[in-house]
């Protein structure tokens, strides 16, 4: 094992452990290398490493800390890969989608206050299926996002979000090129909150996933069509 991802371990192990929790400052640099027996260069890679995933903050004439640890924080680095991510990889999103939403919906059905129920109704109400279609992935976004976060799960949630972009393209080439795909997206929202109202997690589920499948399956059936031109 390489003498920097020794020392990102020992950091981390240090954090697990509760000898750093979020917040605080990490011991001078000379301090904390004899501590963890690596040089100060090794030192320096690993709190680099920390800091691009953000379980660190370097902040310059001041030291570096640990941050809040929150889901939100640490997925950001995921985000940062799915926006990387090609073409094909996109169906491979999708079927990760399709595993977790659905039972992130079916977990929404029995714990989402009536204020997240409302609030979720309005989104449906709300969206002008006969404005931009950039209008419309937006509302899909947050009508999806609500859900999840209604489930309570933080990590799940974050999870799920860190992915969305990388299927925004996907959702917006439907809404150009396939015949009422507007009118089917709202019409399937729809029967997902209505699921949603009657607190059935059971049909929430089953809803959810044939809403996302539907999509996957256009996805995949418009990337071979291209592959065979």
């Amino acid at each position: 094992m390489a003498v920097t991802d020794d020392a990102i371990l020992r950091i981390k192990e240090m954090i697990v452990s509760g000898q750093l929790r979020p917040g605080d400052r990490l011991p001078p640099e000379k301090e904390l290398g004899e501590r963890l027996g690596v040089s100060r260069s090794s030192l320096r890679e690993a709190v680099k490493a920390l800091e691009v995933i953000r379980v660190l903050d370097v902040r310059r004439g001041d030291g570096t800390y640990v941050t809040s640890l929150e889901p939100r924080l640490l997925m950001e680095a995921l985000s940062f890969v799915v926006d990387l991510h090609s073409d094909r990889s996109v169906l491979e999103i999708f079927g990760v989608r399709r595993i977790l939403e659905p039972a992130a919906t079916g977990m929404a059905a029995g714990r989402l206050s009536d204020e997240q129920l409302e609030h979720i109704g309005q989104l449906v109400d709300e969206t002008d299926i006969d404005g931009p279609i950039e209008d419309l992935v937006a509302h899909d976004l947050a009508f999806h996002q609500a859900i999840v976060e209604a489930a309570g799960n933080e990590y799940l949630s974050r999870l799920i979000e860190s992915m969305q972009s990388g299927t925004q393209r996907a959702r917006v080439w439907r809404g150009l090129t396939q015949h009422r795909a507007a009118d089917r997206t709202i019409d399937e929202h729809r029967q997902i909150l209505h699921a949603l109202r009657l607190r059935d997690a059971d049909l929430a589920q089953a809803l959810a996933l044939t809403h996302i499948a539907g999509t996957e399956q256009w996805l995949r059936d418009a990337y071979e069509s291209g592959q065979q031109r």
